[in-house]
């Protein structure tokens, strides 16, 4: 069944969230100094690149990302194409359609044809509280979108994460489904064990569903 990589590379290059620290990679062993083996130890925010937030990113009580709920991260999605609206460009609520919605568990949101993981964008769409109420409604797992953040990158709320937390909803963010058709997929998106992690790098993949019997 066919792949596709929906995961940013991570490099020097990568852009980071205002503050964040952006990745770098050091040398500690290579075999051409000697060394049996080559050995690097990198440094980077753990929002660099695609990643999920755990609850801990937002809420000092809440879960960290070595304790999330797996299962969340794994099984059948939907890849839809939407547009923000407004000044600081939201996912408007009346986007996400009962025919959108319907039979899904995991939506993944392209807002824009071209994606650059070099670039960062301030103008970039986010899913917002309004949008984050009817996929709580809906009783989606996992929400995912092609852009650094389910809110704006001024927000001190965080409402849409809030919302999605509350109601059980995991997030993916980073996403680049330029390539990827619209419609149903297999999706594999595991997080890092890591103890107190806020959030954790992720190595995103959609699969080809199985063909249905005739």
């Amino acid at each position: 069944m066919r792949i596709w990589d929906i995961s940013e590379p991570i490099e020097p290059a990568s852009a980071t969230f205002p503050g964040d620290t952006p990745f770098s990679q050091e040398w500690v062993a290579r075999q051409e100094n000697g060394a049996s083996c080559n050995v690097s130890t990198i440094r980077m925010s753990v929002h660099v690149g695609t990643h999920t937030d755990a609850p801990l990113h937002f809420d000092l009580a809440g879960p960290d990302i070595a304790t999330v709920d797996l299962t969340r991260y794994l099984g059948r999605c939907r890849v839809v194409d939407v547009q923000g609206e407004g000044a600081l460009s939201l996912i408007p609520a009346r986007a996400i359609t009962a025919a959108m919605l319907a039979g899904a568990e995991r939506l993944l949101f392209r807002t824009r044809a071209t994606h650059d993981h070099r670039a960062w964008d301030p103008a970039f769409t986010a899913v917002g509280p309004e949008a984050a109420k009817v996929l709580v409604q809906a009783g989606i797992r996992l929400v995912g979108i092609d852009t650094p953040s389910m809110d704006h990158a001024d927000s001190k709320e965080l409402d849409g994460h809030h919302l999605l937390y509350e109601g059980g909803v995991a997030i993916l963010e980073n996403i680049d489904l330029r390539s990827v058709p619209a419609g149903d997929y297999e999706l594999i998106a595991l997080p890092l064990r890591i103890v107190n992690g806020d959030s954790s790098p992720v190595r995103a993949i959609l699969r080809e569903l199985p063909a249905k019997n005739p």
